[in-house]
């Protein structure tokens, strides 16, 4: 099980630095934005490679930040039950959800985005606008997030399995949204 932990101890930290890569590019999407009204505004001139470097930017938030939201246990989840849920029942609901959710999902979206990522890097393709952007790096988003997310979950698996056996603490405490 050790093994399995220092996996699952790596990938948080992966999923840690992705997130603050995220961080990152909210920032620079943020910044980009404002200087590109300042200047379409200010100057009366603007350019497509702006705008796609936001939408991309905005992707890197969404791709690299999911896996490390999963990390802190900070995703969306239905809470009709969970909340209610005491001792190892939310640690089984999580495994539940984890295992026949998330592991198969992820794992199809990065099987599916990994041949459209490739044919855009083959082909070199370029956005349809004029001053645009090539396409690939937004693409590689794709996959490179989904199988974040899919290593993070088995992490979140292990993780769970190793405090159902005693061999970690974990806070298991969901605090409700605010409704």
């Amino acid at each position: 099980m050790s093994a399995f932990l220092k996996f699952a101890t790596g990938m948080d930290w992966v999923s840690e630095k992705l997130g603050k890569i995220a961080g990152y590019a909210v920032l620079g999407a943020s910044l980009i934005s404002a200087g590109n009204a300042l200047i379409r505004y200010g100057l009366d001139f603007s350019k497509n490679s702006w705008l796609e470097i936001q939408w991309y930017l905005f992707a890197a938030t969404v791709m690299l930040g999911a896996p490390v939201v999963l990390r802190f246990n900070e995703h969306v989840r239905v809470d009709i039950i969970y909340g209610k849920l005491k001792g190892y029942g939310p640690v089984y609901v999580d495994l539940f959800g984890l295992t026949f959710f998330l592991l198969p999902v992820m794992g199809l979206f990065t099987y599916l985005t990994w041949p459209f990522f490739w044919n855009m890097w083959v082909t070199g393709e370029m956005s349809g606008n004029i001053g645009g952007l090539i396409r690939w790096p937004a693409a590689l988003l794709m996959p490179v997030g989904f199988a974040a997310m899919f290593l993070q979950g088995v992490s979140e698996i292990i993780k769970r399995i190793a405090y159902l056996r005693g061999l970690i603490t974990m806070d298991t405490h969901y605090e409700k949204p605010v409704q």
